[in-house]
This record gives C-alpha cells, sequence and structure tokens, in this order.
C-alpha cells in the first residue's frame, strides 16, 4: 500500500474511496509483479507525500508536501 497513491495516477494500483489517499495493489505470487512499474510507484511515493502530520492542527485538512 502506498499512503498518497491514489495521486499516481496508475492503473494498476487499486484506489479505495475515503477520506485516505492510500492505494494498493495484492499480488498472489512473486511471479506477477511488474519490477519496472513497482520502481515508478516507488519514485512517485518520494515525490508525492500528504501532510498526515498536521492534520489536526488544519482543521482536518490534509495538505500536500512539496
Amino acid at each position: 500500500m502506498f499512503w498518497s497513491g491514489s495521486d499516481f495516477e496508475e492503473e494498476g494500483l487499486i484506489v479505495r474511496p475515503g477520506k485516505f489517499k492510500d492505494a494498493s495493489i495484492l499480488y498472489n505470487s512473486i511471479a506477477e509483479i511488474d519490477a519496472e512499474a513497482l520502481n515508478r510507484w516507488l519514485k512517485k511515493s518520494r515525490d508525492i507525500q500528504w501532510d498526515y502530520k498536521n492534520i489536526v492542527k488544519n482543521r482536518g485538512k490534509l495538505e500536500r508536501i512539496k
């Protein structure tokens, strides 16, 4: 699961509706893993971050960290 995965705009990730911006993918075997896609998602996980730490201070508003 990627906490900011809903903003990756990737078809392979499952985004569930709700207040969090997570997205995930499930594998049944190692052979199903697409290494290129996984590397792309890991790069996006470093670049796309949301400020969950200060969500209370911001009165429930989730802001993107730049």
